[in-house]
């Protein structure tokens, strides 16, 4: 029988990792609009990788470099939230989606 676990703890960690953004301090993280679009967790919890949008950042590195700063307090706070014997260690993958969306809408916008 195939297991539904490791779906719901993707969807439980993507959302709390979206409200815990919000409390993070570094400004390079508060610049501009960050969105989580997925998490991939390994099937044995210890490592999570969360693809993250972001619009209206100046630097995507910057960007990088302060969700990689915050990580430990994010892992902290998500392992005491979801109640995990061990939170996973957070990789944090840019993702473009919400920019190229928006630059298409752009662009479909201009043509009428």
């Amino acid at each position: 029988m195939e297991s539904n676990r490791l779906p719901r703890i993707n969807e439980d960690i993507q959302r709390t990792l979206s409200a815990l953004l919000y409390n993070v301090k570094d400004p390079r993280v508060k610049q501009g609009v960050v969105s989580i679009t997925s998490v991939d967790t390994t099937g044995d919890l210890s490592r999570c990788k969360v693809h993250v949008s972001a619009l209206g950042h100046s630097s995507d590195a910057e960007l990088k470099k302060g969700l990689q700063s915050a990580a430990g307090y994010l892992r902290r706070e998500l392992g005491q939230t979801l109640r995990l014997r061990r939170a996973p260690e957070l990789t944090f993958i840019l993702d473009g989606s919400i920019e190229h969306g928006a630059r298409i809408n752009k662009i479909l916008k201009e043509l009428e």
